[in-house]
């Protein structure tokens, strides 16, 4: 073999070894996750069959995902993309939505039928069809022994019930937040953080219930994605309601503004000024009389 056969056998196996990572839908409405894929030529709006816990599950490539490249880390993906559907399965995939539409009406039917006092949510139909999951709310536990009986008759298959909270329902449902855009939760969040109305205080918003909750009638999920950069800077700075010196005048702390990494303070006379981090990251503390008796009962 010669050397420039070598080389374009190389070549070859490293574009085959080499992986591509897309953004994925499994359904329409639903949400986008990253795979990889060693079938690189993809474009939008392309079928392929993707490796989930439960088996092959059929997705909707959106477009590429992406670059990490010059990074350092690792690139991480959710699935992994196998191959493109055949003719036929493609066809599948299509009636998925009208199935799980269909089978959505028919349990609340029986929902009816048995006076079960829960609210569905949501079906979903494996692509091979070995089961379907049925997502629903309830203020209270509900005997549904009766309703999986008849839904297993109706649809030949393994029916699985499964109770989610109202966080989950709206990820499921989908929406528009009050910022205007599509909902966290049901456009990239994995999971669900704690959300505390701490998170609200720390970051100065105001605590009235229609400003910081969300569609779901919970505190906003996006309070926890600067909360710890407010804490941090807020350690970092005079506390509220301590007393600095600065150039032989003596200062009350009035406000802490972390973000301009501004400290607002009043002076004696009841004037108010705003020091910058030059200023204040230079200010000596005065000590009150109670945090000096703190001090000497430590010692």
């Amino acid at each position: 073999m010669t050397e420039t056969e070598k080389h374009n056998q190389t070549s070859v196996t490293d574009k085959v070894d080499e992986k591509a990572f897309y953004k994925i839908r499994f359904r329409i409405d639903g949400q986008e996750f990253t795979a990889e894929s060693l079938v690189n030529d993809l474009k939008r709006d392309d079928i392929i069959m993707v490796k989930t816990d439960h088996g092959l599950e059929p997705a909707i490539v959106y477009g590429m995902a992406p670059s990490c490249r010059g990074c350092g880390a690792k690139r991480g993906s959710s699935y992994r993309v196998t191959r493109r559907l055949t003719r036929e399965e493609v066809q599948r995939f299509h009636n998925l939505p009208g199935a799980e539409k269909h089978a959505f009406d028919i349990c609340s039917t029986f929902i009816e039928k048995h006076s079960l006092e829960m609210s569905l949510v949501r079906v979903e139909k494996f692509f091979n069809g070995s089961k379907m999951i049925f997502y629903f709310t309830a203020d209270n536990r509900v005997d549904f022994r009766e309703l999986v009986k008849d839904l297993v008759q109706e649809f030949r298959t393994r029916v699985e019930m499964r109770q989610v909270g109202v966080r989950h329902e709206t990820k499921m449902l989908g929406g528009m937040g009050i910022c205007g855009r599509e909902l966290c939760c049901s456009s990239f969040m994995k999971k669900f953080d704690s959300v505390s109305i701490k998170m609200a205080k720390e970051q100065d918003l105001p605590l009235n219930p229609s400003k910081i909750s969300g569609v779901c009638n919970r505190l906003l999920c996006c309070l926890t994605y600067e909360f710890q950069h407010y804490h941090e800077q807020r350690k970092r700075m005079p506390k509220i309601g301590s007393r600095v010196k600065h150039e032989g005048a003596e200062f009350k702390v009035k406000r802490q503004i972390p973000l301009q990494q501004q400290l607002v303070v009043v002076s004696q006379e009841g004037d108010e000024q705003v020091f910058e981090k030059e200023i204040w990251s230079n200010l000596e503390r005065i000590k009150t009389e109670n945090q000096a008796k703190k001090k000497n009962k430590n010692k």
